[in-house]
């Protein structure tokens, strides 16, 4: 049984599926790869922050096509 919008009596989606908080999951993302990127304290840091900063942006990129 699905759970349903009290306002719109659509069916609510699950927290994966829906735009909002997805989108704000990527930003997170992208700021952590930023400041891995200029943080001066941990090679391994540096070393993974490109990776980082492009799943966010890919991330961002598809979740930004969901329907709100």
């Amino acid at each position: 049984m699905t759970q349903e919008n009290t306002t719109t009596g659509k069916p609510k989606r699950p927290f994966f599926v829906r735009r909002g908080p997805m989108e704000n999951i990527a930003t997170a993302l992208i700021a952590i790869g930023f400041l891995m990127l200029f943080q001066p304290f941990a090679l391994v840091l540096y070393t993974y922050s490109l990776v980082t900063l492009l799943a966010g942006t890919v991330m961002f990129i598809i979740v930004s096509k969901f329907p709100e």
